[in-house]
């Protein structure tokens, strides 16, 4: 009578505890979000033990810079949290400006210095406050000479900031409104209540009243 057959547990067994700690090791480093104790018993062999091989791989990490953590339910590699300061990073972030941002802007470094009055007087609307903020944030504009009128309003001018950002030694090299509508900063269309009829090439004097070396120059006197 013949032996019965050995079981099929044998062709199954599991690696070597000190390779699933590696198997874990590999998918929680590739991994971006952390991974469940059942996830990984579903990536490993059959037989392995994910939960043991975590745990030797949390002993192993203690004290390195980086670690193994638990997060909610799940596990992930994590930089030490007192390192954490060594992976910030400042980053530029892209501001799109609205279009009465842009206006103003073009308005100061075409007739700087000019009043907020000044402004509103060439738009044709009023000026928000959080439009004037936003370029002052920015460091484009800042305020220059008070006017030597009733009330000494404010002027605003260009900083080196926006000149540099620009690439302009100055603020006589700012384009004038043919290469601006060329190069597509400019719609074609003269905004509602210009003259359709305004000849495309006519500059604005960006020193009209104005002293020219105000433009690089520190303000006299400044709003506190």
């Amino acid at each position: 009578m013949s032996e019965a057959p050995e079981t099929n547990e044998s062709l199954f067994e599991a690696p070597p505890m000190g390779e699933q700690e590696r198997m874990v090791e590999a998918v929680l480093f590739a991994s971006a979000e952390p991974v469940s104790v059942a996830d990984l018993n579903a990536r490993m062999p059959h037989g392995a033990d994910a939960a043991a091989a975590l745990e030797l791989l949390r002993k192993r990490y203690e004290g390195r810079g980086v670690q193994v953590v638990k997060v909610s339910d799940a596990w992930a590699i994590r930089t030490a949290p007192d390192l954490g300061f060594l992976m910030q990073k400042e980053t530029v972030e892209t501001r799109k400006l609205s279009r009465a941002a842009i206006e103003t802007l073009a308005i100061v470094a075409y007739h700087q210095p000019v009043s907020r009055a000044e402004i509103e007087e060439i738009r044709g609307v009023s000026v928000s406050r959080g439009t004037i903020d936003q370029l002052l944030e920015l460091d484009w504009i800042r305020f220059g000479r008070r006017r030597m009128t009733p009330g000494r309003p404010v002027t605003f001018v260009v900083t080196q900031s926006f000149l540099d950002h620009f690439g302009l030694e100055s603020a006589r090299d700012l384009p004038g409104l043919k290469e601006l509508r060329s190069a597509g900063l400019l719609d074609n269309r003269p905004p509602p209540g210009e003259e359709e009829d305004m000849p495309e090439t006519e500059e604005p004097d960006m020193f009209e009243d104005s002293d020219a070396d105000e433009v690089e120059g520190e303000p006299e006197d400044t709003e506190d």
